[in-house]
């Protein structure tokens, strides 16, 4: 699903089966009871949103962001307007989107909302522990059915969610080589949530053979600069999760945390650039503090300790890709923008994971036409 500190294992009690047992429940019930941080510990105050400046932590040779918020935000805001709340966890494009200073304003320009002009198939990289709970989440695929019905060919990869990203690279690679599309010649769109995103960057570097095979590359909360919260926490914490109800993940390689730290992923950043020739994107989440939900507030404050930008898990500087385009600041917490938790668990929607309602499906939909419109604007094509 995504990262986890040691502080967060430790505070964390799972009741699963004996609760469902006991009510007769055909379905375990999940409680999750996360206690406060400290009320002790100092914190740094808490930094306006709107009075904040896009910020990148990277290696001083990985420069050159290009600002794209204001088309995404065209984009994406007409999606949402369009659809409405016939979407599931509709909110309007001011309660999604963060605007924060210098954003410029858009140039009015329409937006296609009809079929896809090029048809792009979409691989999506889900973050850490994704396999781990993929069935309890019973997400019904939502996002794929939604995009697909405008000719896009969108897909879940299934990695290793305990793998190290070097594992996971692999994994990409043999996938991505084996799609039938490649046969048409058709070029793909990698979208990486959280350590998905470091895992593609791992495989474009490593193999440099899927380089003429993709279209462009998006970072949903990527965790580019890995996350404070890794460096005191154990694998050995991340491998309860393979005992979550429903759970068909293994160890893997059990590299995951190791992946996301920080200097583990600062020093791979300064030893190997990006390829040229492929279109990079970020989207960063940003949530205002009210929309980190109850369970990732341990965290959240601990990340306070450093910078109050963050999304419950990642620094907001450390999600943008060297030398991409920046899409915009989600204001959602990390498991908002990705994990459908409370559509399909309403105790926990209601009380742990009781802020992560977020129009996924609009945000997916943004997400391809600005990739398509961008596709269609550039000079190689």
């Amino acid at each position: 699903m995504t990262q986890f500190s040691s502080n967060t294992f430790n505070n964390l009690v799972v009741s699963s089966w004996a609760i469902g047992i006991k009510r007769n429940l055909r379905m375990p019930i999940i409680l999750i009871l996360f206690f406060s941080a400290s009320g002790c510990t100092t914190l740094f105050p808490i930094i306006p949103v709107d009075q904040s400046v896009p910020l990148a932590l990277l290696p001083t040779s990985a420069i050159g962001i290009e600002d794209k918020r204001a088309r995404f935000r065209e984009i994406f805001c007409t999606v949402l307007q369009e659809r409405g709340d016939s979407l599931a966890d509709y909110r309007s494009c001011d309660q999604a989107l963060q605007h924060l200073d210098t954003e410029s304003a858009g140039e009015g320009e329409p937006v296609n909302l009809g079929f896809s002009k090029y048809g792009l198939t979409a691989i999506v990289i889900p973050g850490v522990g994704w396999d781990c709970f993929d069935e309890w989440l019973d997400t019904h695929y939502s996002i794929e059915s939604h995009i697909n019905k405008f000719g896009y060919n969108l897909k879940m990869l299934k990695v290793e969610g305990l793998s190290s990203s070097i594992r996971n690279a692999e994994l990409i690679h043999d996938a991505v080589i084996a799609l039938p599309e490649l046969r048409n010649n058709h070029k793909l769109v990698l979208i990486g949530y959280s350590k998905g995103a470091n895992d593609i960057l791992e495989a474009l570097v490593a193999y440099p053979k899927l380089h003429t095979h993709i279209a462009a590359v998006v970072s949903i909360a990527g965790a580019i600069g890995g996350s404070p919260l890794a460096e005191d926490a154990e694998q050995t914490h991340l491998s309860l999760l393979t005992k979550w109800p429903g759970a068909k993940c293994t160890n893997g390689d059990a590299g995951a945390i190791e992946s996301l730290r920080p200097s583990v992923r600062q020093a791979w950043l300064s030893r190997n650039s990006l390829p040229d020739g492929i279109p990079y994107f970020s989207l960063v989440s940003l949530p205002e503090p009210e929309r980190v939900s109850v369970a990732l507030k341990s965290s959240y404050n601990r990340l306070r300790l450093i910078d109050s930008r963050n999304d419950g898990q990642l620094l907001f500087f450390d999600q943008v890709i060297p030398r991409s385009s920046l899409l915009g600041y989600l204001n959602a917490d990390h498991w908002a923008i990705a994990v459908p938790i409370a559509r399909s668990h309403q105790l926990i929607g209601t009380t742990f994971a009781d802020q992560n309602d977020f129009p996924r499906e609009a945000l997916y939909e943004a997400i391809l036409r600005f990739v398509e419109e961008d596709l269609d604007a550039s000079p190689t094509n």
